[in-house]
């Protein structure tokens, strides 16, 4: 199983989270395939937990958790 983590963001009445696109070439993903999320909030504080996940910059910044 891959993790990434990805902040919520709110479409039209509905909550969304994007997969990026390095994990949909990686499994393989298409659309309208399904797929399985398993849902855990992430702490705002969580120095450390990232410690050797691969993350852009373009995912995850600092102010996202604010």
């Amino acid at each position: 199983m891959i993790e990434t983590i990805s902040k919520v963001r709110s479409v039209g009445g509905s909550l969304m989270v994007r997969i990026p696109k390095d994990l949909v070439k990686l499994k393989s993903i298409q659309n309208g395939q399904l797929v399985r999320i398993k849902v855990e909030r992430v702490k705002k504080s969580f120095f450390g937990a990232l410690k050797g996940i691969k993350i852009k910059d373009e995912h995850i910044r600092s102010s996202d958790f604010d």
